[in-house]
């Protein structure tokens, strides 16, 4: 079925349509009418496209325009550049190849890179094809500074948007939840009916795939990296008091009460801090509460009654909860607080904080420079089709070749079956506006008034209608507004039509072929190749922290082995969010059912984690007892070999048994349990991840968000 637009989205393309009409028209007629320039008049034209229609900016306004004023620079480059290798096929051909391949692959530098790409891309399409003309540079270059410098200013006064709702603000909507859900359970005991889908609902609300584009802390910097871990960690510590609020009730635990008030104060200042009505502070309040909660609950656990099993695993549920306090307020305190130091806390968890910027994007390219990252995929098959459709177009001579190019960057998608729609769609869509064209031309003939007149109706038609409608829609339209242009450029004939037919078509055909060669299937293959590397790189995890924990002191034979396998689960980490954050953007197979819970798998790999980070230093160093020793090491061993056998989908999914903490007869039992319901917790958790996350047919990805 197909989706239609949705007012909001329709009014949002109308007020953008005409922001982009607005600059396009006012820097499109002086120049061709008054000053008579019409390279300038050209470059002017496409300009506010190139920004405004073929990479739609993220976010809106104010920040919307500075990212086009921040982009001009490039744009002039690009045009130079782009004129300078034109006076070759070769030349251009390589060109396009390395300017294709670095714009695309800079979207891992962030939301705002990955948005100006296919515009920049367009200015030294526009450039490189012939007349080798380098005595026009100068018109280019005015014509580059007037579109870009008209579309800024509409940005910020013709029918502005309002600013999305940042992600910052959904977690501090998320930490009040959170706030007044603690206070609850302390005023209460009890949790209030529905409260813990609310939070749910609203650890749901932060992930990315339900952020706007330009909303999502996808950024290499130190910020956004903050910020997207303190959404992570928020998302956890929602779910956690959702867990709690579920669990059966237990006797007055005094201890616990204590560390929910400061939880619930910890969560309310973090979000005042988030809504900058509050100084970004540091973790050490919460901190402290843990020692002394921990300290209290090693006391008890001395006695000579031991605590509940269910009481226990209250606490640990607790314990977890003010964890992710922890990690949110940290992450906040590092986003908004600047390079600073974090003591206290595990290094590796915010390995980023005292890493010099230009270092972290660094870290972020090299990265992903792995035929195994999606982004270098896509940037690889852009750059490839780019290239291969510039020697084309050189080598055939193609009148107005730089259609070609231009269909290839418009129609081609991450896999194959995508393209192939998309390339149907685009044939009959401009074989249709052709038609219109090929009349109007006939019938205006050389009267470039009725071109005037209609070229900025059609104008705000195509960039309203075509967005919202696909590329069939996209192309035709589009074909009228480059022929009406074109016709008041120079004198045409109906030809002109005739060879955008012909351009679009051999474009067509070329991001076809690429995508058929390069990496067909998209990110679905890739995604359950990182994901089966990732669950293999954490299973050696989960052994490595629960035999620190059990011992209370790090092996120094396998400290190294130790940091190595979470150094690759991280990175792992990393690249199947990537992976999978395409994944949610591609149309579904036949069998979308069938297909395991992706989600699950990242939330498993975070919670391996954390606690790695975390529970080597929640434990207190004490022998354990012969029986809990084994215990310990055989649902360990459950685990991890549960994750072993995960990474290969098995078809009926993998079940991992975490057998309750036995009774204990020996005499140093009561001191280590807090230590073994710790665990308890932790691995349980694991494994409910690893079911969920390899059982299929959950129809998880049915509200998946159309394709771009």
């Amino acid at each position: 079925m197909v989706r239609r637009p949705s007012l909001a989205e329709s009014v949002g393309a109308g007020r953008r349509a005409a922001r982009v009409t607005v600059a396009a028209a006012a820097g499109f007629y002086p120049a061709a009418y008054l000053l008579d320039q019409s390279v300038t008049a050209l470059y002017a034209l496409f300009t506010p496209i190139a920004f405004g229609v073929l990479s739609p900016l993220p976010r809106s306004g104010r920040r919307r325009a500075l990212t086009v004023l921040c982009a001009l620079p490039a744009a002039a480059v690009l045009t130079t550049v782009g004129t300078v290798l034109a006076v070759e096929t070769w030349s251009a051909v390589v060109g396009t190849l390395l300017v294709g391949f670095v714009l695309a692959f800079g979207a891992v530098c962030g939301p705002r890179a990955a948005g100006a790409a296919p515009g920049l891309q367009l200015f030294y399409i526009l450039a490189c094809f012939p007349p080798f003309a380098p005595q026009s540079l100068p018109q280019r270059l005015t014509g580059v500074a007037v579109g870009g410098a008209l579309l800024v200013l509409c940005e910020l006064v013709v029918l502005a948007d309002q600013p999305d709702p940042s992600y910052r603000d959904r977690i501090a909507e998320a930490l009040d939840l959170a706030a007044r859900s603690a206070r609850s359970l302390i005023r209460t005991g009890a949790p209030e009916p529905g409260l813990a889908g609310r939070l749910r609902a609203a650890g749901r609300g932060l992930r990315l795939s339900h952020q706007p584009a330009g909303a999502r802390p996808t950024g290499a910097g130190r910020t956004d990296r903050a910020l997207a871990q303190a959404g992570s960690a928020t998302r956890r510590l929602v779910e956690q008091l959702a867990a709690l609020t579920e669990m059966p009730p237990a006797p007055a635990d005094l201890a616990s009460q204590d560390l929910l008030r400061g939880i619930a104060a910890a969560c309310a200042e973090t979000a005042g801090a988030l809504r900058r009505t509050r100084r970004a502070a540091g973790p050490e309040l919460i901190e402290e509460m843990i020692a002394q909660f921990q300290a209290g609950r090693d006391a008890t656990a001395a006695g000579r009654t031991p605590m509940p099993h269910q009481v226990l695993l209250r606490q640990s549920t607790v314990l977890t909860v003010a964890v992710s306090a922890v990690t949110v307020r940290t992450a906040v305190a590092l986003a908004f607080g600047g390079r600073r130091p974090v003591h206290g806390l595990p290094r590796e968890q915010f390995w980023y904080a005292r890493t010099p910027t230009l270092r972290l994007f660094a870290i972020r390219l090299a990265g992903n420079l792995t035929p195994r990252s999606v982004v270098f995929q896509n940037a690889m098959r852009c750059a490839l089709g780019l290239a291969l459709a510039r020697l084309v177009a050189g080598s055939l001579d193609l009148s107005h070749g730089f259609w070609v190019l231009l269909a290839v960057l418009t129609l081609g998608r991450t896999t194959a079956g995508a393209t192939w729609s998309a390339v149907r769609a685009a044939a009959v869509g401009t074989l249709a506006g052709a038609f219109a064209a090929g009349l109007l031309l006939i019938g205006a003939g050389g009267a470039t008034v009725v071109y005037a007149s209609l070229l900025v109706p059609v104008m705000l038609l195509a960039f309203t209608v075509g967005p919202l409608e696909g590329p069939a829609w996209a192309q035709g339209l589009f074909t009228l507004v480059v022929s009406m242009a074109f016709a008041q450029i120079a004198p045409v004939t109906w030809r002109l039509a005739e060879m955008r037919v012909v351009d679009v078509f051999t474009g067509s055909a070329v991001g076809l072929l690429c995508g058929v060669l390069a990496w067909p299937s998209g990110a679905r293959a890739e995604t359950r190749r990182s994901m089966a590397a990732l669950l293999r790189a954490a299973a050696p995890v989960v052994r490595a922290t629960t035999s620190v924990a059990a011992s209370g002191v790090e092996h120094t034979d396998g400290a190294e082995d130790a940091e190595q396998a979470l150094r690759l689960t991280r990175h792992r980490l990393r690249i199947a969010e990537g992976a999978y954050a395409q994944y949610r953007t591609e149309p579904s197979g036949p069998a979308p059912e069938a297909e395991p819970d992706y989600l699950a798998v990242l939330n498993f790999a975070s919670r391996v984690l954390v606690g790695a980070h975390w529970l080597p230093r929640t434990a207190r160093t004490h022998e354990l007892p012969p029986e809990a020793l084994r215990w310990v090491r055989d649902i360990t061993e459950e685990v991890a070999a549960a994750t072993v056998r995960a990474a290969g989908f098995p078809p009926g999914g993998v079940r991992a048994g975490v057998t309750p903490l036995p009774s204990l007869a020996s005499r140093s039992a009561p001191r280590v349990l807090p230590l073994l319901a710790d665990m308890e917790v932790w691995l349980t958790a694991l494994a409910a991840d690893l079911r969920t996350g390899t059982s299929t047919g959950t129809g998880h990805r049915t509200t998946r968000p159309a394709p771009a």
